[in-house]
């Protein structure tokens, strides 16, 4: 690097350089104009789900014959980490994850094998299977969520104007998947009397026939006519309701009118699938995507006018309410980083200003816009975005970057004290320090290479750290190198004045210990070491955790009752709990989503499984401390006044969504065997006081009435168990006869029983059947009637049944924390299973182990990759240990901070803790670099470590004070804290062991005796 000096030929070529910084800053604010803006990251949701049903069958055979059947062919797919399936009676739902190290780019081209894998099998399935649905949409984000209430208008037309808003909603250029929810589907109900249907010797089904036959759109030929083809089209089908109360049927011999048998009814879909409600009232959602890569931020604008255009061509008494607004909470969210950021600058560049004085800290201040311009252009050059992450790294980046600024120009203030020229002054970084800092750089980088190649969920949601930090340095090395030169010329007068050191009490104090740790060298390795080894014992102390919860005020209720309830029971619940928020000023409103959970209005939200039995509420309150009191409030509430109802009150998650982050799996062939083992593991984790709110996934039974045909008997009456079947559907659960066809949307046609008939289990004694020959036939006189249970629902993991134990905290404690200490019950509980079970750990322990292995598989590769860099720069192999050495240090810092202030060591903790590697190493290059400068000049070596030491400790103190001092604008963040509190102490500890270890050790190493004492140089 001593041929061609990039400075010099910076100096050589003003006019072109100037040109390029203008380009550069210019080239940035547009970039920033530009760059979108996110809450967090995104990252792919490796899962697609697979519904299949089985009409009529029971649990065990839709297991058989569903589940089992679609799980054996997914086990072919390469890419498959793992399937989980919830099988209910006629039902089944398969979720396919795929391995964490799946490319996202890869998802539709796997997503497509999977429908074709299914396509494969289908002829494998039963005859009465009704077929797969897809979706592999499971990860799309819903940013914006709207309510649309009413006062005065039917379902159906609310629905026509929620339709409306949706055409206006897709016509937007960055619109992406809008989908309406909560709506509730007209449905003209034909509810027959039995009694009367036998009384005239007529069988429902004919009836059913002889309606659809009336209706079916039908092809009814086309007459020739010479020059002439005209269509002959045949009238008569149903298109109003009032059309088919007047029908009158022919059945047999039979002639009677269709309301002499059936109530002729239009309404809506009951008993509901799902349900809607907003502050208690009953509603219909719209929610809308946006497209992948827009400017969230201007979609959300676009959007607030074309809801106002839509809300005031709404007639009077439809309100529009918004549930979500993902657009306002990003700008928020990204205004409070900006803020950090802007304080990270302000603490740089005093530091800049308090340690180099007016002019070199301009310089220094100069570089940073330069750095963050053209750092912007890369983050929108390879799609990156402003978010959680991206910003939080830049931060992170900003006490680092500096660095280089500030070697370069301490280098050209030392040679223009010495009488240097301006040019020669400021090329001279480039022949003295340029290489070093260019190592120490590449270190420093290398230290993040674990979340770089990371690739868990977790790899993937922080992987931007990474790029926004690789970026940031390495320009900030060629800005040193290419800008600075040029900006200290510019501003730094052409001479200074050498000015005999007048050393301060600090720096007299520094010597002092410095000559101690020489002196007593081996005294100072052993000390470091015995901190070393006691921050190491200390480990233990410090929590462990995946990732915090989120800091947004949105509160969740979870509301899962038993798996027999109808969705009626579900609904009385949870209007029992909108009771309760009516009117409290911790509320500012709430959404209420009965048989379903709410649209994913972030990515990291926990979407639960439809059902009947299950809803959520969705409460926004006014902050995190209004969120915080009122979390306490509804915890006692639903603990108090909502028995057999579990409600978990949670907070929305950072990162991969966990749920309750306590869960044990238990595994088994036998489900009465795994029901008791699960009850015993939830009774070993109850022990533990610090747990609450503990449940199974599935376990209780529900009740069934086996009705059993005597067969002789239907044979002798000409029926089949098909038609005992088909008519016990069609009172019960309805069945689809034919459509009515209006304008805008096809309303079913539903056979059914009265309400009597389908309310009542006594009913079933009752109820009268026509035989072939139409005569009346109660169905107690060809059926025995068995009360019995079953299991309602069977979960599965990789085809094998499972029960997953969940637990809630009471306490502050982690879970980890939690788990360590369960971890001997747990293990002798194991030792007693049978053979064929197991118990394994699940939650949050299980997914922060699953993204730190992936961690410690990058680790050995960025050792090795900074063993090279600093092999290539040592050339030395005692150098390089010495180097080396300091790296693992900065642990006695770490463990120093989280212990005080009670921060967990989480998932970005522990990568921030990897990358102090890097900053030590980059230290400690720079100072054995300095060294072994000095020896080349014929210092002693002893006098050699201590001038370098010396001279090398006021840059290598600002630098880590820069970057520590940096990181206290995010210190107070939720997720941000931890790692910066674990960074703060790694460098302040790194640094003074840097200053004081170091030199202790390359004598010891070196074996550097000291010398005569008049040789030694005084204090000034």
């Amino acid at each position: 690097m001593t041929r061609f000096n990039l400075s010099d030929w910076a100096l050589q070529h003003r006019s072109f350089v100037w040109f390029l910084m203008a380009v550069s800053l210019v080239a940035g604010i547009l970039a920033y104009t530009e760059i979108g803006r996110e809450e967090d990251p995104n990252f792919a949701i490796k899962t697609m789900v697979i519904a299949a049903a089985l009409p009529g069958a029971s649990v065990e055979e839709t297991l058989t014959q569903v589940t089992d059947r679609i799980e054996k062919k997914l086990e072919d797919l390469d890419q498959l980490n793992k399937t989980r399936s919830i099988t209910r009676p006629g039902s089944s739902v398969v979720y396919v994850e795929l391995l964490d190290t799946t490319k996202p780019r890869d998802l539709p081209l796997i997503w497509q094998k999977v429908r074709n894998m299914m396509a494969d099998i289908r002829g494998e399935f039963p005859a009465e299977f009704a077929g797969f649905q897809f979706n592999d949409g499971f990860g799309d984000v819903y940013g914006n969520l709207y309510a649309f209430t009413s006062d005065g208008f039917s379902p159906r037309e609310m629905r026509d104007y929620v339709e409306q808003a949706r055409r206006a909603v897709q016509r937007l250029e960055d619109s992406g998947k809008v989908e309406i929810f909560g709506a509730r589907d007209q449905v003209v109900y034909l509810e027959f009397s039995t009694d009367k249907l036998a009384s005239l010797g007529v069988s429902q089904s004919e009836v059913q026939a002889t309606l659809a036959a009336q209706n079916a759109i039908l092809p009814s030929g086309t007459i020739d006519a010479g020059p002439e083809r005209i269509l002959v089209r045949i009238g008569g089908s149903f298109d109003r309701t009032q059309s088919l109360a007047d029908v009158n049927l022919r059945v047999g011999d039979q002639f009677f009118r269709l309301t002499d048998v059936a109530d002729v009814r239009l309404g809506y879909q009951d008993p509901p699938t799902e349900l809607f409600r907003h502050n208690g009232q009953d509603a219909i959602g719209l929610a809308i995507g946006m497209r992948q890569g827009a400017n969230i931020i201007d979609f959300g604008e676009a959007l607030t006018g074309v809801m106002a255009q839509v809300e005031s061509e709404l007639p009077i008494g439809i309100s529009i309410h918004q549930v979500a607004d993902q657009p306002e909470v990003v700008e928020d969210a990204v205004g409070h980083f900006l803020q950090a950021l802007l304080e990270a600058v302000v603490i740089v560049l005093a530091v800049s200003f308090v340690s180099l004085g007016l002019r070199a800290g301009l310089v220094v201040t100069l570089t940073i816009p330069l750095v963050l311009a053209i750092t912007f252009v890369f983050m929108h050059v390879m799609g990156f975005t402003l978010q959680r992450i991206s910003l939080g790294a830049l931060i992170i980046a900003l006490g680092l970057l500096v660095d280089d600024a500030m070697i370069a120009i301490e280098t050209m203030i030392s040679r223009l004290e010495k009488g240097d020229s301006l040019t020669k002054s400021a090329s001279f970084a480039w022949t003295s320090i340029a290489f070093p800092m260019l190592t120490g750089t590449l270190v420093t980088v290398a230290g993040f290479i674990p979340i770089g190649l990371n690739s868990s969920a977790a790899g993937e949601f922080t992987f931007s750290l990474f790029v926004v930090i690789a970026v940031s340095l390495l320009v900030s090395w060629v800005v040193a190198v290419l800008f600075a030169p040029l900006i200290g010329v510019t501003l730094l007068p052409s001479k200074l004045a050498h000015h005999a050191e007048t050393v301060g009490r600090t720096r007299r104090a520094f010597r002092a210990l410095l000559r101690g740790a020489m002196r007593m060298r081996w005294l100072t390795i052993v000390l470091t070491l015995i901190a070393f080894g006691a921050s190491i014992w200390g480990m233990r102390f410090v929590e462990n955790q995946f990732f915090p919860s989120s800091d947004r005020p949105e509160l969740i209720l979870d509301f899962t009752l038993p798996q027999n309830a109808t969705i009626e029971a579900t609904r009385e619940q949870m209007a029992r709990m909108e009771a309760a928020l009516e009117g409290d000023p911790d509320v500012l409103f709430y959404s209420t989503y009965v048989g379903r959970g709410a649209p994913r209005f972030i990515l990291a939200y926990d979407v639960p499984p439809a059902g009947d039995n299950t809803g959520q509420i969705v409460i926004q309150t006014p902050g995190v401390e209004a969120r915080n009191r009122l979390r306490a409030r509804l915890k006692e509430l639903a603990a108090s006044e909502f028995p057999g109802v579990d409600i978990f009150v949670k907070l929305l998650e950072i990162g991969p969504p966990v749920g309750r982050p306590v869960q044990y799996r238990v595994i088994g062939p036998d489900l009465g065997e795994l029901r008791d083992i699960a009850r015993n593991v939830a009774a070993l984790v109850a022990s533990d006081s610090r747990t609450s709110n503990i449940v199974l996934d599935w376990n209780e039974p529900a009740r069934v009435v086996r009705v059993d045909i005597v067969q002789d008997r239907v044979r002798l009456l000409g029926i089949t168990s098909r038609d005992i079947a088909a008519a016990l559907q069609t009172i019960y659960d309805g069945t689809s006869v034919t459509q009515l066809r209006d304008n805008t949307y096809l309303v079913d046609l539903v056979a059914r029983g009265t309400d009597a008939d389908r309310r009542s289990i006594e009913a079933l004694n009752n109820l009268q059947l026509s035989s072939a020959s139409g005569q009346p036939v109660p169905l107690s006189a060809i059926a025995v009637f068995n009360y019995d249970t079953e299991q309602p629902v069977i979960r599965q993991e990789n085809r094998v049944p499972t029960i997953t134990v969940k637990a809630a905290i009471a306490t502050a404690d982690q879970p980890a924390t939690i788990v360590n200490a369960l971890k001997g019950k747990i293990d002798d509980f194991r030792e007693t299973l049978p053979q064929g079970y197991s118990v394994t750990v699940g939650g949050t322990v299980e997914s922060s182990a699953k993204s730190q292995a992936p961690i410690a598989a990058v680790v050995p590769l960025m050792l090795l990759i900074i063993a090279t860099l600093v092999m290539v720069q040592m050339q030395g192999f005692r150098r390089s240990f010495v180097v080396f050495a300091a790296a693992p240090l900065g642990l006695i810092g770490v463990v120093a901070a989280l212990l005080p202030s009670g921060a967990p060591l989480g998932f970005v903790a522990i990568l921030g803790v990897l990358a102090l590697v890097g900053i030590l190493i980059r230290n400690s290059i720079i100072l054995v670099h300095e060294i072994e400068v000095e020896r080349e000049k014929g210092t002693h070596p002893w006098d050699a470590v201590f001038a370098a030491s010396d001279s090398r400790a006021r840059p290598i103190v600002l630098t880590a004070a820069a970057a520590s001092l940096a990181l206290i604008p995010i210190s107070r963040q939720i997720f941000w804290g931890p790692m910066a509190y674990a960074m703060m102490g790694g460098i302040i500890a790194g640094t003074v062991v840097t200053l004081v270890f170091v030199p202790a050790l390359y004598l010891a190493v070196f074996r550097v005796r000291r010398p005569e004492p008049a040789s030694e140089p005084e204090a000034t």
